[in-house]
């Protein structure tokens, strides 16, 4: 299995996105061993340099782990804390990209997106169609966060701040996305929002429909400055919550599988319910 000789990416990235599929999918099953840098080397007609670069990537990624004297396992906890940016643009090798979020700014996701998109633009990523949908919290109904530090009440002031960061976020998604359909990159592209009266404790990515990303917000006190003036709050903080990965495999009744479908059926009852579309 030679490399595309056509590829833009360097070998080592495409031997690790090669790899990563293999693992993401159970070619690779939890905890079995990798073929050894020589067999891997012959296999992709590499040098042995680049597919210790390609593993060293996975490696810094949490899908796999080193052990002196014995090689390279896929990790056998796939739930673990793992880097979702590069299982986002992973995602966009698809034909057909689907990625539901639920949160609270929709801003780390942003960013996470912006990498995969310019691909796109360059001719790196040829995806047909993209899907995106969002459910974020209503600001202008008052919420247990982000609050006043002095007696943990609502403040419109405060919550006006971050609904200006929850906007600009899910715009620039939307005009990012709906860009690609009008240059005629992708033959379709959709950015749905919705907003509910729930203030976020958690936030989840679920793509293509097969990997949930889940963690917990964690809840801090810092100041931040509003026309001028300083505001002590308490607040979330997504670029601070630590992602765990779930992945559909081939048994239903795992209990990855059944964590994909219980997010995806949450998600669905709380879009279709008490939420309500905001334009874009």
């Amino acid at each position: 299995m030679s490399l595309d000789p056509d590829d833009p990416r360097p070998p080592y990235q495409q031997v690790a996105n090669a790899l990563r599929a293999a693992i993401l999918t159970k070619k690779f099953e939890p905890g079995e061993k990798l073929p050894s840098g020589t067999e891997l080397a012959k296999q992709y007609g590499v040098a042995r340099m680049t597919v210790q670069q390609a593993i060293r990537l996975l490696r810094d990624e949490g899908l796999v782990v080193s052990r002196q004297g014995s090689g390279v396992f896929v990790r056998e906890r796939t739930e673990r804390p793992v880097e979702l940016r590069p299982h986002i643009e992973h995602a966009f090798e698809a034909t057909n990209v689907a990625i539901d979020f639920a949160g609270f700014s929709g801003e780390t996701l942003q960013g996470m997106l912006q990498e995969p998109l310019d691909k796109i633009r360059l001719g790196r990523l040829t995806p047909e169609s993209i899907a995106i949908r969002i459910l974020v919290p209503d600001m202008d109904h008052p919420m247990s966060l982000p609050c006043r530090a002095e007696d943990l009440s609502d403040d419109p002031v405060i919550r006006a701040r971050a609904h200006r960061i929850q906007q600009r976020s899910t715009q620039a998604i939307a005009d990012a996305v709906h860009e690609l359909a009008d240059l005629g990159l992708v033959k379709s592209a959709s950015v749905e929002i919705r907003v509910h009266q729930t203030t976020p404790s958690f936030k989840f990515y679920v793509i293509n429909r097969e990997q949930v990303f889940f963690g917990f917000y964690p809840v801090v006190k810092h100041t931040v400055r509003i026309k001028g003036e300083q505001h002590e709050l308490y607040d979330v903080m997504g670029k601070d919550a630590v992602l765990f990965h779930y992945q559909v495999t081939e048994d239903a009744s795992s209990m990855q599988s059944q964590y994909v479908a219980q997010t995806r059926l949450w998600f669905e009852s709380m879009w279709s319910t008490i939420s309500r579309e905001v334009e874009v």
